[in-house]
């Protein structure tokens, strides 16, 4: 007897006296998560990004909280939030933004079940290039803009546009199994996540 005639021999012993004719049972359904946003806020954490939550009305000091003293601050045209001392990206070339300290942006979509981070580079996300290459990456996401998981997410992209999803700083292991931050993207990502509501 062949292994594989001894292999298909203990699984026919292991089906026998099973019922192989009736229907497979539904999968059951997952109840929707109570907190969405609580479980993004931990899910972003665990990646190592910093996540810090507010309300509209300390925005503003949030992000400059955020920012290290002194640090060189660029922002995407159309950035809802004043960040002082910060330059409007006008096209900087690589070299510009690498020698730029930090980029505030913000997001078009959050995703809970991941911890995800999707820019679609509309109005105040920017080009690709300043939410890639600076070291510090403060992400502004409101409450409402949260999402339980990626087809909710992609339900509501238009996949015309450049998309990035965020799923942490920037982080390799491919270096001798080490892991190492900052290879391709920034080395640290700081999520401002701004409740509902208008700001006073």
């Amino acid at each position: 007897m062949s292994a594989r005639d001894d292999i298909l021999g203990r699984v026919r012993a292991a089906l026998e006296g099973v019922d192989r004719t009736g229907t497979v049972p539904p999968a059951p359904r997952v109840s929707p998560v109570a907190d969405l946003v609580g479980l993004f806020a931990e899910r972003v954490a665990d990646y190592r990004a910093v996540v810090v939550r507010c309300t509209p009305e300390d925005l503003v000091a949030t992000v400059a909280a955020a920012l290290p003293d002194g640090a060189s601050v660029v922002v995407p045209a159309g950035l809802s939030v004043p960040v002082s001392g910060a330059r409007v990206d006008d096209g900087s070339s690589a070299a510009e933004l690498d020698a730029t300290d930090a980029v505030v942006t913000e997001a078009r979509v959050g995703i809970a079940e991941t911890g995800t981070i999707v820019l679609d580079h509309g109005p105040g996300q920017g080009r690709r290039a300043i939410s890639l290459v600076p070291d510090l990456h403060v992400c502004i996401v409101r409450e409402d803009q949260v999402v339980a998981d990626v087809p909710d997410a992609v339900a509501l992209l238009d996949p015309s546009r450049p998309l990035t999803w965020v799923s942490g700083p920037s982080a390799t292991s491919d270096i001798e199994l080490d892991r190492v931050e900052g290879v391709h993207g920034p080395r640290t990502l700081h999520v401002v996540i701004v409740s509902s509501g208008p700001a006073g």
